[in-house]
């Protein structure tokens, strides 16, 4: 059962990172997990916003529990073109913009063309520029050199290219024979894919969870509004990364449980339930306290969810840069959100 379930897990997650998704333009991964939760049996529907929701059947009445992940991820907009015809862009989220010097990127325009390029510093060449080592990695300093035949302004414009396109920068993904995930985006496709992995586990065992269930993916957690408008349950779990690092205990072998980040505290009893399940049952966690981030939990309260919540996630290093965690972190999330939801 293990082997079989990281086959579905793995092979998921590829789908999902093989999908371009930055905030606001998530329709193709929108599509790609809509089809394998119909394919396992789930039904599921997407809101005016864009999440899907799928619906699992519970085994007793009178409570609703949800789940979400996010699959938007971060991005860059096109924000101009300069007079040799260079493409200045814009961020969606947070990406850490000096470890996109290099990578390669597509521009989607709004008629459905597809360009490839390059993320480059404008001082690109130390053959060149005396700067190429020290000029920052900005959005001033930095821009995308388009794969055409382009001399100038007109050149790019002619091709369709224009303000507001997407820029789709490359995630990169590896799995390698030790079990890391090296990957951008893990943030949040890694606990996306969990959570599909979840449904197939159901499907493959016929188990369902205690309570009828929710399992919502939203496409707005990175600008901060994904979980605006949730179903609404009685408690949400919200599976997104777990932060290493600095005065933080988690690793990227196990599932973190967050007590706190900055919009406050988790529920305690929600997290002391976690943690006791994760002890009793002999999943690797850690609890930590996240120092810069928020979740699609904090979104849900702000817009006035009356629900208790809590978060938890696979350990993800280096997270907005070059990410990498580990299938033991995976197997870990999976884990406790099977025993949080009573399967059965």
């Amino acid at each position: 059962m293990q082997e079989a379930r990281q086959a579905f897990l793995v092979d998921t997650l590829k789908k999902l990172l093989g999908q371009d998704s930055p905030t606001g333009f998530t329709d193709g991964v929108v599509t790609a997990a809509e089809t394998i939760a119909r394919e396992l049996g789930f039904a599921a529907r997407r809101t005016n916003k864009g999440n899907l929701i799928i619906t699992v059947p519970g085994r007793e009445p009178g409570r609703k529990v949800g789940l979400c992940a996010h699959v938007d991820t971060l991005g860059l907009m096109v924000r101009s073109i300069t007079a040799d015809g260079m493409l200045m862009v814009t961020k969606v989220g947070g990406p850490l913009l000096p470890t996109l010097d290099g990578e390669y990127c597509r521009i989607y325009t709004r008629q459905g063309q597809v360009y490839t390029g390059t993320v480059l510093s404008l001082s690109p060449s130390v053959h060149v520029q005396d700067d190429a080592a020290t000029r920052p990695r900005d959005e001033k300093n930095m821009a995308v050199r388009i794969d055409e035949k382009v001399h100038g302004k007109e050149d790019v414009e002619a091709l369709g290219i224009a303000a507001g396109d997407y820029v789709c920068y490359d995630p990169k993904t590896v799995v390698t024979g030790s079990g890391f995930v090296k990957s951008r985006f893990l943030d949040d496709k890694a606990s996306a894919a969990c959570l599909l992995t979840l449904l197939w586990q159901m499907q493959q065992t016929g188990t369902r969870p205690r309570y009828e269930s929710y399992f919502t993916l939203t496409v707005h957690e990175e600008v901060g509004h994904g979980g605006a408008t949730l179903p609404t349950v009685d408690e949400l779990l919200a599976v997104d990364m777990g932060c290493i690092g600095e005065d933080l205990s988690c690793t990227e072998y196990q599932v973190s449980i967050c007590a706190k980040d900055n919009g406050g505290p988790y529920d305690y009893g929600m997290v002391s339930r976690l943690e006791k399940l994760a002890k009793d049952h002999g999943v690797a966690y850690a609890v930590d306290i996240y120092p810069h981030y928020g979740s699609d939990v904090g979104a849900a309260w702000r817009a006035g969810m009356d629900c208790r919540a809590a978060l938890i996630g696979p350990g993800v290093h280096a997270s907005h840069g070059m990410e990498r965690t580990h299938l033991d972190a995976l197997h870990a999330t999976l884990d406790l959100a099977g025993l949080y939801l009573e399967l059965a």
